[in-house]
């Protein structure tokens, strides 16, 4: 029988296809600053040692998610549905809202940022907020939409051929940077001038690592799409190594083309300047067209994550059904839709804000780590079970329990160095957001709140009158 709208076929892609959602979703406009906002910071030694606690946290995890695909194949949408295996509805509805939220208002920033590049050649563009930047964002927006709505499998496609494209270019930054390496230069950038500590600068320096990895989930996102769960955690584990090994080449071999002071005055994308320095003005062009691609990339990335979170939400009961509605080629057309208008809003907000914009980029980060945090707890909880079921081999239980320990301590470190005050303006979206929790478990005749998400919603709502009266008092500035 021929796929209907309410019973459409279901799409796979491989592992090769989910590993590129992880690099695609993770490399994005920032690598193209590293070699500037390290050198701002540390020198080689500072950064190397900022690249591996960041890698590390990361990379534990990366593991969890791993672990959790073995465990739990029957879950989808990794972030909201460990959060609602571990902790109830309300907080895998909250996982999934913020999740959503976040990715929406980071593809804001993904096309103002282009526009903002493209602005020091067409001077119509300005930084990216003119009328002109808005409508050819809009424009692309919409492109955007038709493009995801024709099928999974296209858009999938697409992202695994821009994925590989915005690589290259960052490759061969690498291999003409090891060309034209000076190992006299990069000797004498190994540490930073003016007396501050190496912890110091490290600190400094990982504040800037700590959002770098957001979107290692991408394959978990997209699991229900996997032909193989196990698919899930390898494209995970395999995504987040080649990440980290770009981020990390991208920093270090920079330091043995300029000195540290003269990158650290970089005009940003500070990879443009470093190359111009190696192959001269065209490098500046060649960096430019791969930053717009890699930008591209990372927005698809995300439209297609945001979009499966939201579906299977809506699936569970803890969205309205209008969310659950896919097409005849397994695009979550509601989902969809909803995050495309979102986002065309804040865009139309970017033409009469300040500094929205920039609290915005903030908010990205605060409300990805809520998610983070809840599935890292979450592993936590699936390893403490196993270590009580003897036919799991006693040196995988401890290592699973270690892992997961260290990815909650490191993800709840993220929520503390992403500001308290950014936690609190994510409950100004996770509070108003509850409404549509409420209507899906009233359309469904079911309670709204077990007795200790009561607790939980109070907490939530405590913050966003906190956040309220903050910007009220101008304690907080937005």
């Amino acid at each position: 029988m021929a796929p209907t709208r309410d019973s459409p076929t279901r799409t796979t892609v491989s592992t090769f296809t989910l590993s590129t959602l992880v690099v695609g979703s993770m490399v994005g406009a920032g690598v193209f600053s590293l070699p500037g906002t390290f050198a701002e910071q540390t020198g080689v030694t500072g950064s190397a040692l900022a690249w591996l606690l960041a890698g590390t946290g990361t990379m534990m995890l990366a593991l969890v998610f791993h672990h959790l695909a073995q465990r739990r194949p029957d879950l989808d949408a990794g972030v909201y549905s460990y959060a609602r295996a571990g902790f109830g509805r309300y907080l895998g509805f909250l996982s999934a809202l913020g999740y959503w939220a976040s990715a929406c208002a980071g593809n804001v920033f993904y096309w103002v940022f282009i526009m903002s590049t493209i602005g020091a050649v067409v001077p119509a563009l300005g930084d990216g907020s003119t009328p002109l930047a808005v409508a050819l964002s809009s424009a692309g927006l919409w492109v955007f939409f038709v493009l995801v709505r024709r099928g999974t499998r296209e858009a999938a496609a697409v992202n695994r051929i821009v994925s590989v494209a915005k690589v290259l270019p960052i490759v061969v930054f690498i291999a003409l940077c090891v060309f034209a390496f000076d190992p006299a230069v990069f000797a004498a950038n190994l540490t930073a001038d003016g007396g501050i500590p190496l912890f110091e600068q490290v600190r400094g320096t990982l504040l800037l690592t700590v959002f770098a990895f957001i979107g290692v989930e991408g394959a978990s996102s997209f699991s229900r799409h996997a032909r193989r769960r196990r698919d899930v955690g390898r494209a995970t584990v395999w995504g987040f190594l080649s990440v980290l090994a770009i981020f990390l080449s991208v920093t270090i071999v920079s330091f043995g083309v300029l000195p540290r002071d003269e990158i650290a005055r970089l005009q940003q994308p500070s990879m443009a300047g470093v190359l111009a320095e190696v192959v001269g003005p065209w490098g500046a062009g060649f960096i430019g067209v791969a930053l717009i691609v890699a930008v591209l990339g990372a927005y698809l990335s995300w439209t297609l994550m945001a979009a499966e979170v939201l579906l299977v939400a809506a699936r569970d009961g803890d969205l309205p059904p209008a969310f659950a509605r896919t097409n005849d080629k397994d695009v979550p057309v509601g989902a969809l839709t909803m995050s495309t208008m979102l986002v065309q809003v804040l865009l139309l907000v970017v033409l009469v804000a300040n500094n929205a914009f920039d609290v915005a980029l903030n908010l990205t980060s605060a409300l990805a780590l809520i998610p983070y945090f809840l599935t890292a707890a979450y592993g936590l909880r699936v390893a403490l079970a196993d270590r009580a079921d003897a036919t799991q081999r006693r040196a995988r239980r401890i290592a699973d329990t270690v892992v997961a320990l260290l990815a909650t301590g490191y993800t709840a470190f993220l929520l503390y160095a992403a500001g308290g005050e950014y936690v609190l303006l994510a409950m100004l979206i996770l509070v108003p957001g509850t409404a549509l929790f409420v209507i899906a478990r009233r359309a469904a005749r079911r309670r709204v709140f077990a007795a200790w998400e009561w607790l939980v919603f109070a907490a939530a709502l405590t913050g966003a009158v906190a956040a309220v009266t903050m910007i009220a008092t101008g304690a907080l500035t937005v």
